[in-house]
């Protein structure tokens, strides 16, 4: 019986060696946006209204984090969409989002997409906010040029 709680033992320790070396190993990928995803970016007088909207949620949706930082990405894309005019649009997009946005999916626009799935809900590291920042800073290299 001590053998076998041995081997357990090493089984346990090794899987979890190469989880926490996977799960620190993570890099994140650079910043991309599809927009409304599968939603128009805007009414039909104007096609980009809310594109904006969308597009600082992705950014909120690339790096993830905590479940109550999606909830209030999710609450800020509302509040965005609404103050452009569209206050109905703005509830049926939040619904879309609280329903489809959720990190538990392999989707490419779930909660965390830019990082490799599983990236679940919790506290981004120090060294994961340190990827986010450089990451953002060759974004933004990338859109003034």
């Amino acid at each position: 019986m001590k053998k076998r709680n041995y081997f357990l033992f090493i089984y346990i320790f090794i899987a979890l060696s190469i989880f926490l070396i996977k799960a620190q190993a993570a890099e994140l990928k650079p910043f991309t946006t599809d927009g409304c995803s599968s939603f128009p970016d805007g009414s039909l007088e104007h096609k980009n209204l809310w594109l904006a909207c969308c597009t600082a949620h992705d950014l909120a949706y690339w790096q993830g984090g905590t479940f109550k930082q999606r909830e209030q990405a999710d609450v800020d894309l509302k509040e965005c969409v609404a103050k452009v005019g569209e206050k109905e649009i703005a509830i049926l997009m939040l619904a879309g989002v609280r329903v489809g946005g959720t990190a538990l999916l392999p989707t490419s626009f779930r909660w965390g997409y830019g990082w490799p799935y599983p990236k679940f809900y919790g506290e981004l590291t120090a060294q994961e906010r340190m990827q986010v920042e450089n990451r953002l800073a060759e974004y933004a290299n990338t859109e003034q040029n």
